[in-house]
Parts: C-alpha cells; structure tokens; sequence
C-alpha cells in the first residue's frame, strides 16, 4: 500500500485499533520506563500505551493522518512523520532502550533497530508470516529468529495472531541487546 492509501484508510476510521499489542503490554510491564521508539506505528496505540506509562516515546510513521491522530490524543509523544522506506527518520546509535516495530517488515531496518537500542535495552518486532500469496513485507519460517542471532531472546512466537485485529499468522520477537556488544 502506498502511504496516500493508508492515509485514506485512517481518515476513514480503519486501523484505529486503541488496545495495544500484549506483547508490547508484556514486556513494557517487565520494564523500568526509559526512552521508547515506536516505528511504523500507525494511529499509535502502542506509542499511546508506553506513553501513559511514563515512558518517553518517539513515534514514527509515513502517514501524516495517523501522526495527526497521535498528536491529537497525546501530544506529549514526539510524533514524525517520515518515510521509512526512503530513509526518512535516522535511527541514532544506542539511543532507545525500548524499540517496537509492529506489523512494519523493512528487512534493511533491522539492522538499523539493533544498532538503536542501548546495551541492554530490548526490541519487540512482529511482522506477518508469508503465506501462499508471500509478499516481501511477509516473513518466511525462522527468518525473523535469525535476524536477532547474538541476541538474547526472551521471547519468539510463530503462528497464529494473538490479537483479534490480524487474521495472519505472525512472528515476533523480544530481543535483548547484550550489554558487552
């Protein structure tokens, strides 16, 4: 999808999911609130929820529709709008200690989500597993696990969503930087 159509999908009112992923609402629960980036994050939901928990959160997206909605509903969130795809938002180096990519599959950006997140600090990326149809934004069987090799895994799920909003089987991840690297 171009981002002029998810533009039109948010002004009509779809993808304006308010409860956040569990797998976000896990793991931040775990976590002491420190400095959060929320890439591809739509209207916001995860961002929003983060934010609500004391944590400090950037979030990122190429709709200007979904960045409008975040500002509107949380203006203590540092919204962007920024096209990812083209380079759009530097990622700086060991600057996060939380980075959430959900249902956004940019392989080039992994590498760049690693290099954000502090010693220490974690990664949870869900995308879609490929299907018959396969498209590139789809993951294939394992693919994500070894993209997070030298991780620290602390959770990696393949199969069904676990959130009603998706109907594709998904994988995700929660990688934890060592801290010697």
């Amino acid at each position: 999808m171009t981002l002029e159509e998810w533009d039109q999908r948010y002004r009509a009112g779809e993808q304006l999911f308010e409860t956040p992923s569990p797998l976000v609402v896990s793991v931040a629960g775990d976590l002491h609130p420190g400095v959060a980036l929320d890439l591809a994050c739509g209207a916001g939901r995860n961002a929003l929820y983060l934010a609500a928990r004391g944590w400090r959160v950037t979030a990122v997206d190429g709709s200007k529709t979904a960045i409008d909605l975040i500002r509107q509903r949380a203006p203590l969130v540092d919204a962007h709008v920024a096209d990812l795809e083209r380079g759009g938002f530097v990622i700086a180096p060991e600057s996060w200690d939380l980075i959430c990519c959900a249902y956004y599959l940019q392989r080039d950006l992994i590498p760049k989500i690693q290099a954000g997140v502090k010693p220490g600090g974690a990664a949870i990326v869900i995308v879609h597993l490929a299907d018959a149809e396969g498209t590139p934004r789809q993951a294939g069987p394992g693919e994500l696990r070894a993209m997070f090799a030298g991780w620290d895994v602390l959770h990696y799920y393949e199969g069904e969503p676990r959130e009603v909003c998706h109907k594709r089987a998904v994988a995700e991840i929660v990688a934890r930087r060592r801290a010697d690297r």
